[in-house]
């Protein structure tokens, strides 16, 4: 749990070092590029001095706030895809460096514009690359972290194991990592043998995989997932948070979108760290994703029949009614962005690496950040749209898809905490009798019993038995 998490093998303390701490940390920061991101573009789009500054009138700042903000997707898209290939070649390590100098030469563009939105497009394709790119490997590397250092190179990974664990690599502990990374180093070329070797051989093998059954419902499980995800407002009011706030009838947009933001990360923050492994991913989401529907509803309501927006465009003033109904609609999307950090924000991605075999997994990556990005520009693209011609209805668009995402969530999410890749074959129907084409929420007594001696074999032959 937390800091410390439990084994199923004996763990000494020496792990639990500030070298691994600090490791994960600075690895773990290139994803806050991508929530710096869509935290300051939303209010800079907005900003008068900007819109002065690059000629955008009322008449085309949909088009240009949508192309803004989705051709950062269509970056990221392509900067997960290319990821997969880099990081065969290169490894995570020199995968994250290039995406970081990627990003700051995009970052440099974008602060040297002053009247030229080509330089803000070109910024942006080139900060999504670096953001997809760290999406799609920043969790197995966190998983990971020493993994890709072993190709061929056997004593610089000793070296980097006993710097990570603080153990000399004699260690019963090093000598066990070593044994579980050669095995899934073999377990990859396993994959990849009935094509050949290398990176193209991977894939093929990869593709064959995920074509059979057992394998086809983990595939588009993640895919539903995170279009659920993309599509229950979240990303559009981090990227659009002045619009929608001013739809409310806040006045002062940047402290509220700062406030939504703060309230996210410290939700989020609480709960991964606190009680993910406690509650688990299933419920989480079903309680979540409804309590954010509720929220969007009553916010769509509220813009419908006040229309505070409306009232003070026309210079006119919100009556005590209005103001309270506003202030409710505002305590509305606060409560969403709480229910919010502890469901579809991010159990998507810890489902998406827990479902799949070790082996599979720099490509299952790849996978879920390809549908993360390509579903993110969909939304990001079409919402000044959506908005200027639904007005409240987009409030309700999105609370309609929460409501398929509590539906989905409890009849097709497995509870994965805690399950081995064998349990997560028998609840996928992976080499199992019969169809299964719906995974099971849960195992049966009888599977249950039958994965137990089958993992107390697998764990008498190999001495560690992998648990997710």
């Amino acid at each position: 749990m937390g800091f410390r998490a439990v084994e199923d093998r004996p763990t000494p303390r020496e792990v639990y070092n500030w070298r691994l701490y600090f490791e994960t940390l600075v690895i773990a920061t290139g994803s806050l590029l991508f929530g710096y991101d869509s935290a300051f573009i939303g209010t800079t789009i907005a900003r008068d001095s900007f819109l002065t500054d690059f000629n955008i009138t009322a008449s085309n700042s949909s088009a240009i706030s949508s192309n803004i903000t989705s051709v950062f997707q269509a970056g990221a898209f392509f900067g997960a895809l290319f990821c997969f290939f880099i990081t065969e070649r290169l490894g995570r390590k020199w995968t994250l460096q290039i995406s970081v100098f990627v990003f700051i030469i995009g970052a440099v563009m974008m602060v040297a514009a002053t009247h030229q939105l080509g330089l803000i497009y070109a910024g942006r394709v080139l900060t999504g690359l670096e953001c997809g790119a760290i999406t799609a490997s920043v969790p197995s590397y966190l998983a990971e972290l020493s993994i890709p250092s072993i190709r061929d190179r056997n004593l610089e990974a000793y070296k980097v194991l006993e710097y990570i664990r603080n153990l000399p690599v004699e260690d019963p502990y090093i000598q066990e990592d070593i044994y579980l990374i050669r095995n899934r180093l073999n377990e990859e070329a396993g994959v990849a043998s009935k094509y050949g070797t290398g990176s193209w051989a991977f894939f093929r093998g990869v593709l064959d995989d995920f074509s059979r059954k057992g394998m086809r419902n983990r595939v588009f499980l993640v895919f539903c997932a995170f279009t659920l995800q993309n599509f229950s407002g979240a990303a559009a009011i981090n990227y659009y948070s002045p619009t929608l706030f001013e739809s409310i009838g806040i006045e002062d947009t940047t402290l509220y979108t700062g406030i939504y933001g703060l309230v996210k990360a410290v939700s989020s923050l609480i709960f991964y760290l606190a009680f993910v492994d406690k509650i688990g991913r299933r419920r989480p989401v079903i309680v979540s994703s409804f309590a954010c529907a509720c929220c969007l509803w009553y916010v769509g309501a509220y813009v419908k029949i006040e229309n505070p927006a409306a009232i003070l465009d026309a210079g006119g003033s919100l009556s005590s009614s209005n103001f309270r109904g506003g202030q409710a609609a505002t305590g509305m999307v606060m409560i969403y962005a709480i229910f919010w950090s502890f469901g579809l924000n991010g159990v998507p991605w810890i489902v998406s690496a827990e479902i799949f075999p070790g082996a599979l997994r720099n490509f299952t990556g790849t996978w879920a950040a390809l549908v993360q990005w390509a579903t993110q520009f969909a939304i990001s693209k079409g919402l000044p749209y959506m908005f200027d011609s639904w007005g409240y209805g987009t409030w309700f668009f999105f609370a309609g898809f929460l409501i398929m995402a509590t539906i989905w969530s409890y009849c097709f999410l497995p509870e994965t905490k805690g399950l081995t890749i064998d349990q997560m074959d028998m609840i996928f129907g992976y080499n199992q009798p019969g169809t299964r084409g719906i995974p099971h929420t849960r195992l049966s007594r009888s599977e249950a019993i039958a994965s137990t001696l089958t993992e107390k074999t697998a764990h008498a032959e190999t001495e560690h038995h992998e648990t997710v």
